[in-house]
């Protein structure tokens, strides 16, 4: 998901009438990829029409970016001031620590009913529901058809070495990004996870144990290494150092060849008149392509014991008009029934558009977001994993080091 700037906004009152009895916190995520677009906007117009309909309940929304937003959570909780509710990248540490209320406490029957399985299942920490999914995605490869043209190329990628020699015609056309890394901290656990699948393997195996410096894995960021970033064909920042926000915006500018992206690039690529294909993305050897899946998540914290008030305010989050227009909005696939099959079904264009994603998103690969220690690990790799691929990096050496990170963390957390 795109994050703009990392500046807190906070939004309430809106539309409030009456004396507000309770006062309701929301820590969010930032989906737009400008001020044009933040989600300040779509938390102004959801949280305005809340209170009028229920004038005892005012509702503060603080907006950060995707940079910012779950250290910030972790900064509140850790200082004694949880906020109400939050929305965020991970659930689990904080319901293995006991500051969360089950999502049977706050969600009404029908709105637990209608979240799709194959996201909610994620949700569950020790057999009981907390984490409540939020927006969801998949990844595909996004090329430039306009830049393949004029490579001489016809065809898109389904192997490796046909994305490196893809990747290597565009550099001959002076493409700035033949193929774009983005290994910076703001979302690298995905191009991660993403590269890991189409090399066989992922964070964990079958049982959920990390396998971070598995053999396979070590291979695939050696061949990214190799054969991408040292030949000059993932462009001229630094893998470690390009976020998602500035690759997909080079994609817009008509600057990238080739990148991994989500539903929302969609949107952002046809606004700047971008022309562009889909595909699945290249393994290794062209065979089987297993698609990753992203869901955030939403969470209510019972430091300050207002259960009703935030069951009544996510019922509404999650009525099946709003989780309709945030996916309209962001271009971002929608996490319940009602809204999924709303957009299945529907004709328009912006909506089919996003047919084959959902299609997806029934057997796409999620993160490890039921394990405790997925939030540290999440963060080390945000924060290491571009080393693996810096001129003097080590593949082997960065995985081993997340490895050991990893199960630290998931013994510490295995203690608890």
């Amino acid at each position: 998901m795109v994050s703009a700037v990392g500046m807190a906004a906070v939004l309430g009152g809106c539309g409030t009438t009456g004396s507000s009895h309770v006062t309701l916190k929301l820590v969010a995520a930032d989906y737009g990829d400008s001020p044009a677009n933040s989600s300040k906007k779509y938390w102004s117009t959801l949280v305005s029409a809340y209170e009028k309909q229920h004038p005892d309940v005012k509702v503060e929304v603080s907006v950060y970016s995707w940079n910012d937003v779950d250290r910030k959570v972790k900064e509140m909780v850790d200082a004694g001031h949880a906020p109400d509710m939050a929305q965020i990248g991970a659930y689990a540490d904080y319901a293995a620590a006991g500051k969360l209320y089950p999502v049977s406490d706050l969600l009404s029957i029908r709105a637990q009913a209608d979240l799709l399985p194959q996201l909610s299942d994620a949700g569950d920490w020790n057999h009981t529901p907390y984490g409540m999914p939020f927006a969801a995605s998949t990844r595909v490869l996004f090329y430039n058809k306009s830049l393949f043209a004029k490579a001489g190329i016809t065809q898109p990628p389904t192997t490796w070495d046909e994305l490196a020699a893809d990747a290597e015609a565009l550099k001959g056309q002076g493409v700035k990004y033949p193929y774009a890394l983005p290994l910076g901290p703001e979302e690298a656990q995905a191009e991660t996870m993403q590269w890991l699948l189409s090399g066989g393997s992922d964070f964990t195996d079958d049982m959920g144990t990390y396998t971070i410096d598995s053999s396979q894995n070590a291979n695939t960021f050696t061949w990214l290494k190799d054969d991408l970033v040292d030949k000059g064909l993932t462009g001229p920042v630094a893998p470690g150092r390009l976020n998602r926000a500035a690759a997909f915006s080079a994609f817009t500018d008509g600057q990238v060849g080739m990148l991994n992206g989500h539903p929302t690039l969609m949107q952002q690529a046809e606004a700047k008149g971008v022309k562009f294909g889909m595909v699945p993305m290249p393994t290794r050897d062209g065979g089987h392509q297993p698609a990753m899946g992203v869901a955030d998540w939403m969470m209510g914290f019972k430091q300050n014991g207002h259960a009703d008030q935030i069951g009544s305010f996510l019922d509404f989050v999650y009525d099946e008009k709003n989780v309709l227009a945030f996916s309209h909005e962001y271009g971002l696939l929608p996490v319940t029934t009602s809204a999924s099959e709303a957009m299945g079904e529907s004709e328009a264009p912006r909506d089919k558009a996003l047919h084959p994603f959902l299609d997806q998103l029934q057997t796409a690969e999620q993160y490890p977001v039921n394990k405790i220690s997925w939030a540290e690990v999440s963060a080390a790799v945000k924060q290491d994993i571009g080393q693996a691929v810096s001129p003097d990096g080590n593949p082997s050496g960065v995985l081993t080091r997340l490895q050991s990170t990893a199960t630290t963390a998931d013994s510490r957390a295995s203690a608890l």
